[in-house]
């Protein structure tokens, strides 16, 4: 049987009796695998890292080195929110890593997006052999892939196009030292992962948080990402979030983003000619991240948003919203 393909007779996850049961499986099952060996996981400090962390930490305890990658491409306070939670309230074996200036030397000039994330990608790897070298009994690569980034890989395996690649499929290179993978949610998609979460007992705003792809900020600084732009991306990203929070959106949406492309528009500020970059609001729901549709959110809340974007960001002088449903469109711009 393909480990990768999730059998047609499993259950969807929908109740914590089923999240239970999923979770006692899945404690056997690594326990099983790596013995009493080591496990280094990439968390990113979004939901699913975050369940494959609190569901090792199940089961192994401090077997378990967590590694968070500051790749310079996190939203704005991301990695001081994820050391605070792990570490003081998980109790987590942490490692905190500041990787920027690694990532963005490397990305400089790249406009690809799949060079981008191959790259990202790449590197991820790369810091996470660079911890484990500084470890002993390091066996194991933990990972927080999930069933919806499989079915993106698998197309891709069978000669088929792809939509994208994603960094956390496709196992190790044969240079590294790891035994294999651990990646006890691969078979779940997004909406039984925060089941799972929430039946581990990890805090509900955590479980339902943004989702947040590998590469960060890294695929919605479209072309080739530049420190300034991605720095008006942070901010403006930040205060969408800080309206929805405001306006009781921010878990009626499933997702929500800015991206803002390399182009720039004639505007006008301080009675001058100002040219800048647009930025372009992204809110879309879903249940298995497979296909999508746009919410619709109230112009007064739009208008707010974009009175404090073009206000407070430097460098943005237009605010717009994607109404493309997935598909057509994927959920993420690259």
């Amino acid at each position: 049987m393909d480990n990768n393909k999730r059998p047609e007779t499993m259950e969807r996850i929908t109740t914590k009796e089923l999240a239970d049961k999923f979770i006692e499986e899945q404690i056997r099952e690594v326990r099983e695998q790596v013995g009493d060996k080591k496990v280094l996981l990439a968390l990113s400090g979004g939901v699913d890292s975050s369940v494959v962390a609190a569901l090792l930490i199940k089961a192994i305890g401090k077997q378990l080195v967590c590694v968070h990658v500051n790749h310079g491409l996190m939203r704005k306070n991301e990695s001081e929110n994820v050391v605070e939670l792990f570490t003081n309230q998980l109790d987590a074996n942490l490692v905190y890593v500041d990787a920027t200036d690694r990532f963005l030397d490397l990305l400089a000039g790249v406009s690809d997006p799949e060079k981008k994330r191959k790259i990202i990608g790449a590197e991820f790897i790369n810091v996470f052999a660079d911890e484990a070298r500084k470890l002993d009994g390091v066996a194991y690569l933990a990972q927080g892939t999930i069933y919806p980034d499989i079915l993106e890989s698998i197309k891709q395996a069978e000669g088929k196009k792809a939509v994208k690649s994603h960094h956390n499929v496709g196992g190790l290179p044969e240079d590294l030292k790891f035994d294999g993978l651990v990646e006890p949610v691969k078979l779940l998609f997004k909406d039984e992962v925060r089941v799972v979460g929430e039946a581990l007992g990890l805090p509900h705003a955590m479980v339902y948080r943004q989702p947040f792809p590998g590469p960060g900020l890294g695929v919605r600084c479209l072309g080739a990402i530049t420190r300034d732009r991605l720095h008006a991306l942070r901010e403006a990203d930040a205060i969408l979030r800080d309206e929805f929070d405001k306006n009781g959106l921010a878990e009626k949406v499933w997702q929500y983003f800015v991206v803002v492309p390399d182009v720039k528009s004639v505007g006008v500020k301080d009675e001058s000619r100002y040219e800048g970059w647009p930025a372009i609001i992204r809110a879309v729901n879903t249940k298995d991240a497979m296909s999508a549709t746009i919410e619709e959110i109230p112009y007064a809340v739009l208008h707010k948003i974009t009175a404090r974007i073009t206000a407070e960001v430097e460098g943005i002088n237009r605010v717009l919203y994607d109404l493309t449903p997935k598909p057509v469109g994927t959920i993420e711009w690259e």
